[in-house]
C-alpha cells in the first residue's frame, strides 16, 4: 500500500526547511520594513555630535557635516561660516 507523503527522503526535509525559513525571513523583512515608513525604510544615521540628523540640526551643524563629507571646500566653508555668524550677531534693524 502506498504511503501519504510521510516518507520523504532527505532532500525533501531539506526543502522544506529552507522553504519555511525564506517564508518567515521574508515576513519579518516585509514587517519591518512597513514600520519603517515614515522615512522610507532608511535607517537615520547619526550626524555630527550624535544627533539624528534633521532633528533639531542647528545650520553650523549642517555646515559642519558637509565640510566633513567633502561636499564644500574650504573656501566657501570659511565663507558661508562667517556669513552665518555675521547674521546671528547682527543686531535686528528698527524701522
Amino acid at each position: 500500500m502506498m504511503g501519504y507523503g510521510y516518507d520523504m527522503g532527505a532532500g525533501g526535509w531539506i526543502a522544506m526547511a529552507i522553504f519555511w525559513v525564506a517564508l518567515i525571513t521574508l515576513i519579518v523583512w516585509g514587517i519591518s520594513r512597513s514600520r519603517n515608513g515614515s522615512n522610507g525604510g532608511a535607517v537615520a544615521t547619526p550626524a555630527v555630535g550624535g544627533a539624528r540628523a534633521g532633528a533639531s540640526e542647528t545650520a553650523e551643524d549642517i555646515l559642519d557635516r558637509r565640510f566633513a563629507a567633502g561636499e564644500l571646500d574650504q573656501v566657501t566653508y570659511h565663507s558661508m561660516r562667517a556669513t552665518l555668524h555675521s547674521s546671528r550677531t547682527k543686531p535686528p534693524e528698527s524701522q
